[in-house]
């Protein structure tokens, strides 16, 4: 297990170096973030008995959305492990005496909890100074808000997971930009990450949240918010766990099988 920490850390530390840019992210997503309350809030307007949730509930949603953005977002994928796939230098990684599926989950991690460790905080301290029902509120209570926290993390592994099976993909195509925005389009829609779950038509709901995509963020959100309650969430966690599962099994098949068959430099 020393390597693999050894991995995370490195790679940890590596994230943490780029602040500029954190302050950029930082900037931008509070704008934005804003602007989606306040458009939400104009539909509100018109008819708010419609809505699936009050708004101070969907505001601290989309407030935690933006300050976990770095730890949810789909379209993040490490340039580096793509390019050692592509151009064939992964035949180094092949020579460690480690596991290179935990290697890469591992590296994955990494690179996204340094940006959220550098984004998350200031968005959520401003967001709460803010206030209801524009700014974050807090979970309803404590129970709400640790189970929020093992879903979110549960959500944020079965993210993952899953982003390890694209890095796969490219060992059979040829370059991975289709796969990439496939997939991103397809885990924004169906994560809750464009539109809250919730706002889905009733008769799609029941679909949409047995599939994966809504395990990595929807699942932790609404659950912060109080729309799942404490008896709920343990069937919901205990979904996230067996996504995860099945996940991480098929991700290591697709490895073992890809290794297998892998063509580097002709060879």
């Amino acid at each position: 297990m020393k390597k693999y920490a050894s991995f995370f850390r490195i790679r940890f530390i590596a994230g943490l170096q780029y602040r500029a840019a954190a302050w950029a992210g930082i900037a931008t997503q509070f704008a934005w973030g804003m602007l989606t309350v306040l458009m939400y809030w104009a539909f509100y307007q018109t008819a708010p008995q419609r809505f699936p949730m009050r708004f101070s509930q969907l505001s601290s949603y989309l407030w935690m959305q933006q300050a976990l953005l770095a730890m949810f977002m789909p379209w993040f994928f490490d340039s580096e492990i793509l390019l050692s796939i592509s151009s064939g230098s992964v035949a180094y990684e092949l020579c460690r005496p480690c596991d290179l599926y935990a290697m890469w989950f591992v590296k994955n991690m990494a690179a996204r909890l340094s940006r959220t460790a550098l984004r998350c905080l200031p968005i959520l301290l401003v967001a709460a100074v803010i206030g209801p029902p524009f700014g974050l509120s807090p979970p309803p209570d404590f129970l709400c808000g640790a189970l929020f926290l093992l879903s979110a993390a549960l959500g944020f592994l079965v993210l993952v997971a899953y982003s390890m099976l694209i890095y796969l993909s490219v060992f059979h195509t040829l370059s991975p930009t289709g796969v990439r925005a496939l997939s991103t389009s397809v885990v924004e829609f169906l994560s809750g990450a464009v539109v809250p779950l919730s706002f889905f038509p009733e008769a799609l709901q029941p679909f949409v949240y047995a599939l994966p995509f809504a395990s990595m963020q929807n699942a932790p959100f609404e659950i912060y918010i109080g729309r799942i309650d404490p008896f709920q969430a343990l069937g919901v966690l205990a979904l996230q766990a067996a996504w995860l599962a099945a996940l991480t099994a098929l991700g290591r098949k697709l490895m073992k099988r890809s290794l297998r068959r892998v063509v580097i430099q002709g060879g």
